[in-house]
């Protein structure tokens, strides 16, 4: 049986950018995947709490060397990697705020990244390889290759790198941009990018759903 996890994390609620394509994408997946089980976690309801130094030791001590306090703190998020390690499709409505990722997506990307789900250094391998990974993000702006704003991009570029750490390669990342040019004034001009940004989005999830 072929398992989807499915992220969302935008604070916009009725109004968000990325909730209706990862919902696009989730709706696609379960036709195709009638038999599928289904895993949903929204990080704006129901965030994960950040790390603490009791647990960041205890992911770095074995497992028969944890003391009771240790121990008891990494159990209790457990749940987070067991469903991520029970999941053959990730995907994760990731918008960006501030240029980079929700810091509810990077506190669950700090009780992921931890050494047992970690990536062999040499190999690139790990217990996470062979998953496949979708990303749709929602941008106020542009960040394409060649946009003024380009290197301004702390998005994408860093989940790629967490994905890499994870030994997940296979991450495609779908952009709804220009999402501000309906509200924001000077960037009306824009509009015309954002819709066309908008239909390929939803054109992309409906293919990609299928094949995932």
């Amino acid at each position: 049986m072929t398992n989807l996890l499915h992220i969302d994390s935008s604070i916009q609620g009725a109004y968000s950018h990325s909730r209706p394509v990862t919902a696009a994408f989730a709706e696609s997946w379960k036709t195709a995947n009638p038999d599928g089980g289904y895993t949903y976690r929204d990080f704006a309801v129901e965030p994960v709490g950040h790390v603490t130094g009791l647990y960041m030791a205890a992911a770095n001590t074995p497992a028969g060397q944890r003391t009771p306090e240790q121990a008891a703190e990494y159990d209790k998020f457990k749940p987070l990697r067991d469903e991520l390690l029970a999941a053959d499709v990730v995907l994760m409505g990731v918008p960006m705020y501030n240029f980079t990722i929700p810091s509810t997506v990077k506190t669950w990307m700090d009780h992921i990244l931890v050494p047992e789900l970690r990536a062999d250094p040499e190999s690139g391998k790990g217990p996470l390889t062979g998953k496949k990974v979708f990303v749709a993000t929602a941008r106020g702006g542009s960040y394409a290759p060649g946009t003024p704003k380009e290197d301004w991009d702390h998005q994408e570029p860093l989940l790629r790198q967490y994905f890499e750490g994870l030994g997940l390669d296979d991450v495609t990342f779908i952009h709804s941009e220009m999402t501000l040019a309906y509200t924001i004034e000077h960037l009306k001009q824009f509009q015309h990018i954002a819709d066309a940004s908008k239909e390929n989005a939803f054109k992309a999830v409906q293919e990609l759903a299928v094949i995932a």
